[in-house]
């Protein structure tokens, strides 16, 4: 009992936002994403950080902040399952770069965590488009073992990290293959003998085996079923290998990452209960894994009955500076069949679930974490943009550094020279 108790208080610790004002969304269509469904006219109440209520008919304390969304759209925030967000400042270049160590003497023990700079300038950028929750992952390394992600929250405050270590990646794709010697052969080889280490077969040295103590300490959680494990394949032979993976590991919590040619097993998919998560404007092969790419492939794929979520995979820097493009790429699901209910699912409750944190957010519900975004139209369209970002109960800024560098210089006629202005 002694134990349990810590435990929940350790959860509710993680979660708990600050204290925050008591805040009214009025008059808005709700999209909750919940058994509730959509509310014509309806009202958020936020107290405490948390979501109090949330219907029609809700008494608003007389000292609440109110925030009229007459005529507007109100969702939960965004969640972008896959982004390097903190962890770097941009696509290229390697000075500001945190998300892999290759030339480190471990692999599967690399945390990302901390290199997170709560700082980074591609936060508010992404926070501006509705963005309040994201998964960093690591970047790679020379193993097919990429390390620890951490889950980050795109408010205030320099303490963004809100659940670190809560997810590991994999690659047994074509980029996996060439790190383990340049065949799948050798990549799935590389895994089993990694499962059997950390399981504690063999008894030699560390000098003998395949994996240094870190590594090793590191994986058995995964093979446990206490982390999630995110494994990079397209090629529909590979998932259907991750599917037995499953089988012959029952305590594993795979996701798969890419699946590019998913739609192609997607009933095998749904039977065993794997999530995906899916970029939704390939459409040409890039190579040999992504033969039978298609814009239809997250369609397919959530009417199969796939957990489905959905990240910028193919933009140019889509996990740093384009993070925000998700919802464009939501949108493009729906414009290829998706159902708009399903795909507003995917890039708000259904990542939140991947990466456990399910129960505290993802959909406007009493006793969650208010992260609230209205609209002022369909967030899937290009057109529409939040008027009002709520992270942890709190609403934040609509501004970044982009905006500041806009305003500075937008005034051609301000006399004061450029280098003057602030």
């Amino acid at each position: 009992m002694k134990l349990f108790l810590t435990t929940a208080l350790a959860a509710t610790l993680l979660y708990a936002p600050a204290q925050a004002e008591t805040i009214a969304v009025i008059g808005g269509k709700i999209h909750t994403v919940s058994s509730q469904g959509v509310i014509d006219n309806g009202t958020v109440l936020i107290e405490d950080g948390r979501i109090k209520a949330v219907g029609t008919n809700i008494s608003v304390p007389s000292d609440a902040k109110v925030i009229d969304a007459d005529g507007q759209w109100v969702t939960p925030g965004i969640f972008n399952p896959v982004t390097q967000l903190g962890a770097t400042e941009g696509p290229s270049g390697t000075d500001s770069n945190d998300t892999s160590a290759r030339e480190a003497p471990f692999a599967a023990a690399f945390d990302v965590q901390y290199g997170i700079n709560p700082f980074a300038t591609a936060i508010p950028v992404s926070r501006l488009e509705g963005v309040t929750r994201a998964a960093v992952h690591p970047g790679g390394s020379s193993s097919i073992f990429e390390g620890y992600g951490a889950l980050i929250h795109l408010g205030g405050g320099t303490d963004i990290v809100f659940e670190s270590r809560s997810f590991a990646s994999l690659d047994l794709g074509r980029g996996g293959a060439e790190r383990a010697g340049g065949a799948r052969g050798a990549a799935w080889v590389t895994l089993f003998a990694a499962f059997a280490e950390a399981n504690g077969a063999g008894a030699g040295s560390d000098h003998d085996n395949l994996l240094p103590r870190l590594d090793k300490d590191a994986i058995k959680p995964i093979i446990d079923g206490k982390t999630a494990l995110i494994i990079s394949v397209n090629r529909a032979s590979d998932i259907l290998n991750v599917i037995k993976l499953k089988r012959d590991y029952p305590k594993l919590k795979p996701v798969i990452l890419g699946a590019a040619e998913g739609w192609m097993v997607a009933e095998e998919l749904a039977e065993a209960d794997i999530p995906v998560i899916t970029d939704t404007y390939s459409n040409l092969p890039g190579n040999f894994d992504t033969l039978a790419s298609t814009q239809a492939n997250a369609a397919r794929l959530s009417k199969a009955g796939v957990r489905l979520t959905i990240a910028p995979l193919s933009a140019v820097g889509g996990l740093t500076a384009n993070a925000r493009l998700i919802l464009q790429y939501a949108g493009n699901a729906v414009a290829h069949g998706m159902d708009w209910d399903e795909a507003l699912k995917a890039i708000t409750l259904t990542p939140a679930q991947i990466y456990g944190a399910g129960k505290q957010l993802g959909s406007l519900e009493v006793g969650k974490i208010a992260d609230v975004v209205v609209w002022d139209g369909d967030p899937l369209e290009l057109s529409s943009a939040p008027t009002t970002v709520i992270v942890n109960g709190e609403e934040t800024p609509l501004t970044s550094r982009q905006i500041e560098l806009r305003d500075r210089y937008q005034d051609l006629d301000d006399p004061k020279p450029f280098a003057y202005r602030y």
